[in-house]
């Protein structure tokens, strides 16, 4: 599949790979940060139809800006740089979109979401497909630290805040997420919605490492537990397992608990997939500070991307062994769940036996 035909299939509202890269070429610098250039993106659509088979139970995504501060290591999103590339190479002075430190140095932020969304929304309806599960934040963090000035993840809840019967899934590592906690209780006072809170170590000196530009761990906890006591249905998700790091039994039980004694709701992991675009990055960072790991790595993902099926399936059998250690349930978004259910989940006791009745 060429360049432009992935274009297609991942980003069905945009045209075409060509179209992607105009836009790009015509953003108009917007702002700076830390090594980081921001450009205005004009974007025809901002609902993108998904086809992941890894996250089976969302219908459409919602990505704000193209492009991600936080510089995860492992991030598998750095490809979606690459649709903005011209087939010709990077013309004099320009960025190599193909290069995937790219993807954390120039951010595009979306122009118009708010207005698109509402736009897209009201087509939704017309055609009855209002219910269709929404995720905020697949592809890039919506609460980045460019979000405190651009304020474009706000405005897109304040759209979806005055609907009701929204199924919204949200997927973030950023603590900027209180910021808007008035209308994330609005929303799920109306429609369905459901927190992921990702965290991938609860150690802060490898979590820099890894995660460089992210909030520290204990910061993410702390969030997830004043998300609680607003009422807000959210969990975590201590994804991906690092082979050799962070895919141990006592890793993973260690961050379960920290999870529950937070008051998640929920908790998930899967294991570590290392597509073209995040090799060089993540690899590097095995090269720099796990060098004994890296004859496993070349085993490991030598002719795979993903995991191996009988290595997924001991994680899989893992997990769910420290869950049920710890009270803890399956992710919500595997099971949406009604609104008149989503009220009976108690602020405080989460791990009750009825809170298992819900999610198990």
């Amino acid at each position: 599949m060429n360049g432009e035909e992935k274009a297609k299939t991942l980003f069905p509202i945009l045209p075409s790979a060509t179209g992607m890269v105009r836009m790009a070429a015509q953003a108009e610098h917007v702002d700076d940060g830390h090594d980081v250039e921001f450009c205005g993106m004009k974007v025809s659509g901002i609902l993108n139809r998904s086809v992941s088979k890894r996250m089976h139970w969302m219908a459409w995504s919602i990505n704000p800006y193209r492009g991600c501060e936080f510089g995860c290591r492992y991030c598998y999103a750095r490809y979606t740089h690459e649709f903005l590339a011209p087939k010709d190479g990077p013309a004099e002075g320009q960025p190599d979109f193909h290069d995937p430190e790219i993807f954390e140095r120039k951010i595009f932020v979306k122009e118009n979401a708010a207005w698109l969304l509402e736009q897209e929304l009201r087509r939704l309806e017309r055609q009855g497909h209002i219910t269709d599960e929404i995720a905020l934040g697949t592809a890039t963090d919506p609460w980045q630290p460019i979000e405190r000035r651009q304020k474009v993840t706000r405005s897109l809840l304040e759209v979806l805040a005055r609907r009701s019967g929204i199924r919204l899934g949200i997927v973030t590592k950023s603590t900027l997420i209180l910021r808007d906690l008035d209308l994330l209780q609005e929303i799920a006072r109306k429609s369905v919605l459901v927190v992921h809170l990702t965290i991938t170590t609860p150690d802060v000196e490898l979590a820099r490492k890894l995660e460089p530009r992210a909030p520290r761990p204990d910061l993410r906890l702390a969030t997830l537990q004043k998300l609680r006591q607003a009422g807000i249905i959210v969990g975590v998700l201590n994804s991906p397992l690092l082979p050799g790091i962070t895919d141990t039994m006592t890793a993973i039980d260690r961050i379960a608990k920290l999870s529950a004694d937070h008051g998640a709701c929920f908790f998930a992991a899967n294991p570590l997939f290392l597509k073209p675009c995040s090799r060089p990055t993540y690899l590097s960072f095995v090269h720099e500070h796990f060098p004994d790991l890296e004859p496993e790595y070349a085993r490991r993902f030598q002719d795979r991307d993903f995991a191996d099926k009988a290595y997924a399936t001991r994680l899989s059998a893992m997990v769910s062994a420290i869950c049920r250690k710890h009270g803890l349930n399956k992710r919500a978004m595997d099971s949406l769940l009604s609104q008149e259910t989503a009220q009976k989940i108690p602020s405080a006791a989460v791990r009750e036996p009825v809170q298992r009745q819900l999610f198990g």
